[in-house]
């Protein structure tokens, strides 16, 4: 744990969040402190690990990627080795952009994208030939009703 984020670092993160490509001075001055400060701030929000990057957000759909699928994966196998092994598997495929691995009935569920659906079959039948995949749902994406990757920080309160 770096330290106990205060009313100003929770500000910082905020301002990031929203707008990755801030100035350090407009950031000083949106959150009400010196640059110097917020610099430091910064760079120890960044060490700490509670700035993990910084990123542009694309147009999937712009870029020609007008396929979304979410694919339930259970495996036959949940021992640690099969598991970090699946994990090197979609690591490696470009297509998978998100993995999380679950509890429950299902053991992994992968938000891919690709340009058509014969690119993603193709992907489908690498997939269910992985080592210890039993079986493999998808789900496409009709229609994205909400898209917030940023966290919701003003649920957060410091911690005193």
């Amino acid at each position: 744990m770096l330290k106990n984020l205060d009313e100003i670092d929770l500000k910082i993160l905020s301002e990031i969040q929203a707008d990755g490509r801030i100035t350090n001075v407009e950031l000083a001055k949106r959150v009400g402190i010196s640059p110097p400060p917020c610099l430091r701030r910064v760079r120890t929000l960044e060490e700490g690990g509670y700035i993990q990057g910084y990123r542009g957000l694309l147009d999937p759909g712009l870029l020609g990627f007008d396929v979304t699928v979410f694919a339930s994966v259970h495996l036959s196998s949940q021992a640690d080795a099969d598991l970090r092994a699946f994990e090197d598997f979609v690591r490696k495929e470009p297509l998978v952009r998100e993995c999380w691995m679950l509890s429950g009935e299902v053991d992994f569920i992968l938000k891919c994208v690709a340009p058509d659906m014969a690119t993603f079959q193709d992907f489908v039948s690498d997939l269910t030939a992985a080592p210890h995949v039993r079986n493999v749902r998808t789900s496409l994406v009709l229609h994205n009703s909400k898209y917030e990757p940023a966290v919701p920080l003003e649920l957060k309160s410091p911690r005193g």
